[in-house]
């Protein structure tokens, strides 16, 4: 019955299943490892104290920046050079603009320095001006911005000064110095330099490193691991479910219940027993008279056909002569004084 699964279209069926599976499985189980690490990455970092309130090291002993050394209080010495705007960066539920100028360190390598916020439109507000001379930063270390962080403004067109996404990457095609792939925040309001409390630069706070929580993504991790298993047993339940019904079309084909290649019900299913000419009819001459069916009443009698059994052709019980008629065998007749009699009676 299932010598169908070794037919050229069902190799083809076979396979995919056996290659479907596998990869859902591992695809989920991948999904539900990436949801197990930030769950991990959570907890140690909750576990940890905070970065800002340890003390600051050297910026170079600090690189690169990964999920223990971000936050962590950096120090740097130099000279503030090129200054730039990154707007459409919101704080305290307001939008606005940082600014960002560049610290030229001893060693000719550019820092990137976030000095603060600024509501308002980037290059319509006045923006206070950077310290003068050789100075020494202390500041939150940050890694380089990328396209899936917060705020970053990843179209470009932007006009001259202002920088969309704060990372070594952008820019180096900015400058003609090397610049750090990383950047820091100055976690307090640079003193001077403003014409007002509006005009003063607010500082920015640091921002956990990417994959470091359980926010939004580390959820959908978890329900891209439910969507493949989930795919794992469809295929598996569609798989089965033809098998059955290809086993079912072959068992009425063998049953003669459907022909082969037809449809259920066409040519063979469904004849009424006893309704062709080997089921005992009337013999050829044409009959007067009319047979009773098994099971059939005498008007005014209680006789009836023995069992309903199907009556033999040339047994000679139940057949109809030309020209009369004669009841089952089997039957019994009431008589006028209730005595019985036989059931088998001659037409004249």
């Amino acid at each position: 019955m299932y010598r169908f699964l070794l037919t050229p279209r069902w190799w083809g069926i076979n396979l995919f299943v056996v290659l479907a599976i596998p990869f859902c499985v591992f695809m989920g189980t991948w999904q539900l490892g990436r949801f197990e690490d930030r769950v991990q990455s959570h907890e140690q970092a909750t576990k940890q104290p905070d970065p800002s309130t340890r003390a600051a090291e050297p910026l170079d002993e600090l690189l690169p920046v990964d999920k223990v050394t971000s936050g962590r209080p950096a120090v740097a010495t130099g000279t503030y050079a090129d200054q730039f705007l990154v707007p459409g960066r919101e704080l305290d539920d307001r939008r606005g603009f940082y600014v960002l100028t560049l610290l030229r360190t001893e060693g000719g390598k550019a820092l990137p320095v976030v000095r603060g916020w600024l509501p308002g439109t980037a290059g319509s507000v006045p923006v206070p001006a950077a310290p003068q001379g050789e100075i020494t930063v202390t500041g939150d270390l940050q890694a380089s911005e990328n396209i899936h962080s917060n705020g970053v403004n990843a179209r470009g067109g932007l006009p001259e000064g202002q920088l969309g996404m704060i990372s070594a990457a952008s820019l180096v095609n900015l400058v003609d110095y090397d610049v750090y792939d990383a950047w820091i925040t100055l976690p307090e309001a640079e003193a001077g330099g403003a014409a007002g409390p509006d005009d003063a630069l607010k500082p920015v706070p640091a921002t956990a490193p990417q994959g470091s929580g359980l926010d939004l993504k580390a959820f959908q991790n978890l329900g891209y691991t439910g969507e493949w298993f989930v795919f794992a047993g469809f295929v598996l339940f569609m798989w089965f479910r033809l098998v059955r019904r290809e086993a079912e079309t072959a068992r009425d084909v063998a049953l003669g219940l459907v022909p082969e290649g037809g449809e259920p019900g066409v040519g063979g299913a469904g004849e009424v027993s006893g309704a062709s000419g080997d089921g005992g009819a009337a013999k050829d001459g044409g009959a007067d008279g009319a047979a009773e069916a098994a099971g059939g009443a005498k008007a005014g009698g209680a006789g009836e056909a023995a069992g309903g059994a199907v009556v033999e052709v040339g047994a000679g019980a139940g057949a109809v002569e030309a020209g009369g008629g004669a009841e089952a065998s089997g039957g019994a007749v009431q008589g006028p004084q209730g005595s019985k009699t036989a059931g088998t009676s001659h037409g004249s």
